[in-house]
């Protein structure tokens, strides 16, 4: 179930974030997100996952691992802040040197379904890849993301991204019909 938030709370959370890089001071800008996150009810999942969002950008994935996981145990992100809560949180465990718990959750996360998300999921992905050790499924992932956004050879990227994890012979080039 989503939780109700107070009116224009979200325009200013946008107001807020759009500002980021206007603060030179980190701590303030993370102050700011906990007070406006401070007007949801306690045990907020939308609290939990801004003040995770805050901590992230202003290089804490540390401390923003345990808002992102508290925000998606309780259930109660709506939507597109639940796929991103997944997506922030694969990116600070990988970032803090855990890139096989990002692989997994990612991993579930193309499975789960699809929405407007997906290139940030398989981008998120394929940097988790390479800190597994298999680079060629990062760059078929990160290929397959960009394929269908090329003006051109689309085909042919989508078959050379299928085959650096297939073992296949190439497709003709990309000048091909």
């Amino acid at each position: 179930m989503t939780e109700p938030l107070p009116a224009d709370w979200e325009r200013r959370s946008a107001e807020l974030w759009a500002a980021l890089d206007d603060h030179t001071d980190p701590a303030a800008f993370r102050a700011a997100v906990d007070a406006l996150a401070g007007e949801l009810p306690p045990g907020s999942a939308v609290a939990d996952f801004e003040r995770g969002c805050a901590y992230d950008s202003t290089g804490h994935p540390d401390r923003a691992v345990e808002h992102y996981r508290r925000a998606l145990a309780t259930g109660g992100l709506p939507g597109e802040r639940r796929r991103r809560a997944v997506i922030q949180l694969a990116s600070s465990l990988r970032n803090l040197g855990r890139p096989q718990e990002s692989v997994d959750l990612l991993t579930a996360e193309l499975n789960a379904g699809s929405d407007h998300l997906d290139d940030a999921v398989r981008a998120t992905l394929a940097l988790a890849l390479t800190g597994v050790g298999r680079e060629r499924e990062a760059v078929s992932v990160a290929l397959t993301a960009l394929a269908p956004n090329l003006p051109r050879y689309q085909r042919s990227m989508a078959n050379y991204a299928r085959l650096l994890v297939e073992d296949a012979q190439p497709p003709p080039g990309p000048g091909s019909p």
